[in-house]
Formats: C-alpha cells, structure tokens, sequence
C-alpha cells in the first residue's frame, strides 16, 4: 500500500512539473531573427513571403498569401508579413485634402471646462 502511494504521488509530480517543462524554450540563435531584409524584397500588403535564414534575397520564395506562407514555413524559415512594415513612401502637409476658406477648423480651441456635480442643500 505504501509502494501505491508513493507512485501516485511521484507520478502527480512529474503529471504537475511536465506542463512547467513544456514552457521552457529552447535556446534559440538571436542573429538569425536581427537579419535585415532588403526593402525590395518584403512583400506587399496583404499578401506573405517565407524567409528562409541562410538563403540570399534573390533565391528566396516568391510572395504568397498568408495561410498558405505559414502552412508551408519550413523549420529554418519564417513568415514575413507585408502589413508589418510601414509605408516607405512619405505623404507630405502639402498633398493633404485642404479645407475651404470660408470653414473654421477646431484647433487651438480648448474644450470647456467639466461641470462637477454640485452637492443638494440638506
């Protein structure tokens, strides 16, 4: 009996430390992941492109949609998404939409101040 119990509490033990282990990562090589990828080479919004470490920008895989470049990442590879990065191109003050004269815009007005509730009398 006491053989019993001293299995169930060794196997309560390693059945309570197994998830603690399973969140342990391996140890993983951080240059891989600071690879700069080429501005011409990331894909375009919407869509994804596996990136494969070790493999020059001009051998890489063409851009595809997104299930299909996670389905298809190979373990040395990883999914470059085109909505990550921001627009290169820069919108200049000039080329925003212009307000017509005659409307007053709302900047520099400074909103009210709040109405606290005051006590009733007793």
């Amino acid at each position: 009996m006491k053989r019993l119990n001293l299995l169930g509490a060794l196997g309560f033990i390693v059945a309570a430390a197994a998830p603690a282990m399973a969140q342990q990562s391996a140890p993983r090589d951080s240059s891989k992941k600071t690879t700069a990828i080429p501005a011409d080479a990331r894909p375009p919004k919407g869509m994804c492109r596996v990136w494969i470490d070790g493999v020059p920008a001009a051998q890489q895989p063409a851009a595809t949609d997104c299930p299909s470049a996670v389905k298809n990442r190979p373990a040395n590879g990883r999914v470059i998404f085109g909505d990550d990065y921001p627009d290169s191109v820069k919108t200049r003050p000039a080329d925003k939409a212009k307000l017509p004269p005659n409307v007053k815009g709302f900047t520099g007005v400074k909103p009210p101040p709040p109405i606290l509730p005051t006590r009733p009398p007793r």
